[in-house]
């Protein structure tokens, strides 16, 4: 079932937001300073492309670096691609069909305004502690 999804989410919007991670990640290479934003903005364009059987957690090492960084690339780039996420959701919801993907584009937002000290895994992976995590 992950596998239909993730081919519909391709075709109908996961190709277009992958985009526009990737076109962040370059900006955000080219100014050199920005590099680990363009690495974390590619990372976001593989789960762009592919979202179904994958999940995002936070890292519980991630320090205060981390969380500056994040204000920083909310208002340079996580902010609109958070629209983007946001009006493709929208767009999905509009049809019965299209509903769990729409829900998908919004478990996306937090992720695409804060994606330093984040990590995506599959969703079968476990926990030390046997718990699945789950964000």
């Amino acid at each position: 079932m992950k596998t239909i999804l993730n081919v519909i989410w391709l075709v109908l919007c996961g190709l277009w937001m992958a985009i526009g991670y990737v076109v962040a990640g370059i900006i955000c290479c080219i100014l050199i300073i920005t590099i680990p934003f363009g690495i974390a903005s590619f990372r976001m364009a593989s789960y762009a492309l592919w979202p179904f059987g994958r999940t995002v957690i936070r890292k519980p090492t991630a320090g205060v670096a981390s969380t500056i960084g994040n204000v920083i690339w909310i208002i340079v780039a996580g902010l609109w691609l958070a629209i983007g996420h946001i009006t493709t959701g929208l767009a999905m919801c509009l049809t019965i069909i299209g509903i769990p993907l729409g829900i998908a584009s919004f478990k996306m937002v937090p992720v695409s305004l804060l994606p330093l000290g984040a990590e995506i895994v599959p969703t079968d992976q476990q926990m030390p502690g046997g718990a699945p995590v789950r964000m």
